[in-house]
Formats: structure tokens, sequence, C-alpha cells
């Protein structure tokens, strides 16, 4: 495998004949010459190229598919020609992405983290969960799913914990309801998908040492809507360093923590499912997340608990999810059953 070197050149050094000519095809910043009465030679690239790749896509391309992958290929082949990307730097930037599909199994989806590392996950979950700004309530807001999810947890009983083998941590009991968020009314048969880290900063199948699917399970509501389980407080920690992420974070001199988090996956018949993250407010790299997932609403207080030797800390939280028919009406982005349904099947079927 070739490596990604360091640091990535990506735009070719000026030399001395064109140093102060770094505006559109060649003219010097602030020039007043129009670029579209240059000369053929003083063009550089076959400015009909593009329109070429895209003129291929044949009539029965839908027209979401047409109008994205469209968009794709013109911001791609512009980014390409405005920083002049050499072919060494794309044969480096198409490894990063294989090595990221060589790493990636049921249990680490590596495309993901790099995906995140450069805000786009974030981006793209508050595009698609995005409320009106008349809406004088909200339900609970969405984060990043992450790459260390895994399908088939657990079902647990109400009340049990997820811990297992790890007697150190700050043991915490997690408590609420889970709500329409327009009526207020407890939602029977709600499910909750919860995991987190242990304290040495690990997902279990990160950890050989860690029981399978611990710091994991399954909840389901009755009919008050009153859900509790025991959970470790959470602890920060660096994503995975060891593949493409964790090299463009090196290429970038960026750290690789993540804030204290604790993650869920909450859905109910009728409802739209939502995941989302809640992160310790005590934590200092909530302003420098490395995924730049921390949304205010989600930053949470663990309060002391007495009397209780199962735990030393509690956190009340309740979480309110929107009907389809709710979210439809108070335009909540991504809201027909379809759309969020398949949305959350994406996110289970990995």
């Amino acid at each position: 495998m070739t490596d990604v070197q360091e640091p990535l050149n990506l735009v070719p050094e000026e030399s001395s004949s064109n140093a102060n000519t770094n505006g559109v095809n060649g003219q010097p910043n602030g020039s007043s010459q129009n670029p579209s009465t240059t000369t053929p030679q003083d063009i550089k690239f076959d400015p009909n190229f593009t329109q070429s790749v895209l003129n291929a896509t044949g009539p029965k391309a839908s027209p979401r598919v047409r109008h994205v992958v469209h968009s794709l290929i013109q911001h791609i082949h512009d980014f390409a020609r405005e920083n002049e990307i050499t072919v060494d730097e794309w044969m480096a930037g198409v490894e990063m992405i294989n090595q990221a599909g060589r790493m990636s199994d049921d249990r680490r989806n590596e495309g993901q983290l790099l995906c995140d590392v450069i805000g786009l996950e974030s981006l793209v979950d508050s595009i698609t969960y995005q409320l009106a700004s008349s809406a004088t309530d909200a339900p609970t807001s969405s984060a990043i799913l992450g790459p260390f999810w895994r399908a088939n947890a657990p079902y647990r009983q109400m009340g049990e914990s997820i811990v297992h083998n790890i007697p150190d941590g700050d043991h915490t009991l997690m408590h609420g309801r889970v709500t329409d968020f327009i009526t207020g009314e407890p939602i029977e048969g709600a499910e909750l998908d919860v995991w987190h880290t242990a304290p040495n900063g690990l997902y279990e199948q990160q950890d050989e040492n860690q029981v399978d699917f611990n710091l994991r399970g399954r909840f389901t509501t009755g009919k008050d809507g009153v859900y509790s389980f025991y959970c470790l407080r959470p602890t920060s920690y660096p994503i995975p360093y060891d593949g493409p992420a964790g090299k463009l974070l090196q290429l970038l001199d960026r750290h690789p923590m993540r804030p204290a988090h604790i993650h869920f996956i909450v859905s109910a018949p009728n409802y739209k499912p939502i995941i989302t993250q809640i992160f310790d407010r005590r934590d200092k790299h909530l302003k420098d997340d490395a995924v730049f997932a921390v949304k205010d609403s989600l930053v949470v207080d663990f309060l002391p608990r007495k009397g209780d030797p199962k735990a030393d800390f509690e956190l009340p939280y309740d979480f309110k999810l929107a009907s389809f028919e709710g979210a439809e009406k108070h335009s909540l982005a991504g809201t027909t059953e379809e759309s969020a349904s398949s949305g959350a099947g994406v996110q289970y079927g990995k």
C-alpha cells in the first residue's frame, strides 16, 4: 500500500514567473480582464470536458439521482481544477478511500469515521433534521450515529445495568420518559438503543477484555413511557488513529478527541426515530469535538445520587419524539414515513 505523503502538496509551488498571478486563468488578482475574452491558448483546461461527462447520463436516471450526481461531478471537477490536483495526489486520495473500505466491517465503519472528521455526517444530520423556526417546541435534537454502533444489541429489563465486569468508573442511573413532543403524552413501546465506551475510552468491539455487547442494550417502554437503566458516566476519548481518518487528522494537525457522550437511537411505531448523543457538561472538549457533533441542547448535567449502592450519579433525561404526522405539520425536514423509515433502515442495515 502506498502511504499518503505527509504533508500533501495540494497546490503546486509557484515559479518566479507566475508568483503573483494566482487569479482566474493565470491573471493577477484584481485584473480587470474578463476571463471570457481570453484566447484559446490562455485556457489551461478543456472548458467542455465536465459538460461532456454530465451529458453522458442516460434518460432513465431518476431526477434526484441526476441532480445529486451532476452536482457532485461539477463540484469535484471544479475542485480538481482550482487546486490543480496531480495524479499522485488523486491516487493518494483514492487509496485513503480504499483503505477505509478494507478496514470497515460490522464492528467498525472507517468510511463513516472519515466523513465524521471532515464534519460531513454532522452537516448532513443538520440538513436532514431541521425544524421550522416558527415551531414553539422541538423534538430531541439529533446527532451523528458514529462508526461503532452495532446491530442487535441485547434487550434488557428496565432498571438493569449495561455495565459488565467494570467495578471502577462512575456508575450512573439514567432515567426519564419518552413522550410525544406535541402532546407531551407518554409513548408506549418506544425502544431505546444505547451504547458508550468503557473508562479506557474503548467500545467493546475495540477491546478484547470486554465481554460481547458490554455497555450496550435495548430497552422498551411501557404505558407510562418511563425508562431507566444503569450505565457509566462517560469519558472523553480519542477516535482511532490507526486508519485513514486518523491519518487525515495528523495531516491537518488536529487532535482526535471526542467529548464524553452516550449514544442513543430512540424509535417507536408511527414516530420518527431519533439518532442522537448526550454530552457531559464538564468535558473540556465540548467546544472542539473532533467530529463536530455537539449541540447545546444535548449537553447535560450528571447529578450526585445518594442512597443507591449501584450508582454515585444520576442523569434524568426525557426524549421527545415527533410522529410522522406531527413532524410534517411542524415542517421537520425528512419527515415522511417513507423517508424517515428508510433512513433508519440504512443505519440499521450496516
